[in-house]
């Protein structure tokens, strides 16, 4: 599993580097296309630190991808949104990602995919319920 995590990871990054990303940032910005996220919700979805997540958002709005906007549930805690560039780039990553994808299935059955997928996320809910 540590093995297929790294070559998930050097894959992302190397899908996301055209796009001037990373795959952390990859995620940082999918986490926030269908609308704004505080960065602990974020972190949560990603099952990621909040403080890692953070620096990823701090850089993502110092290079203009991403900006943070008041929220109205938290005073202190902003949400982090797209801007048109994040989009655009989150976008030319997800289109290299779909290519990607068909090039690693070609010549898999679907059974074998859907077999696949059903057993790591049944390893994924046996895992969180032995954490909590």
């Amino acid at each position: 599993m540590f093995k297929l995590a790294g070559a998930l990871e050097e894959a992302g990054n190397e899908l996301a580097r055209p796009a001037g990303q990373s795959s952390a940032r990859w995620q940082v910005l999918a986490a926030v296309e269908d609308g704004p996220q505080s960065v602990a919700a974020i972190a949560r979805a990603l099952a990621h630190t909040r403080q890692s997540v953070q620096r990823i958002a701090d850089r993502l709005v110092d290079d203009g991808l991403a900006l943070y906007t008041p929220n109205p549930a938290h005073q202190r805690a902003k949400l982090l949104e797209l801007t048109p560039a994040g989009r655009t780039a989150l976008r030319a990553i997800q289109a290299a990602q779909v290519d990607w994808a068909r090039r690693i299935a070609d010549g898999l059955a679907p059974a074998e995919l859907g077999a696949a997928r059903a057993t790591l996320a049944e390893l994924e809910r046996r895992l969180q319920g032995r954490a909590a």
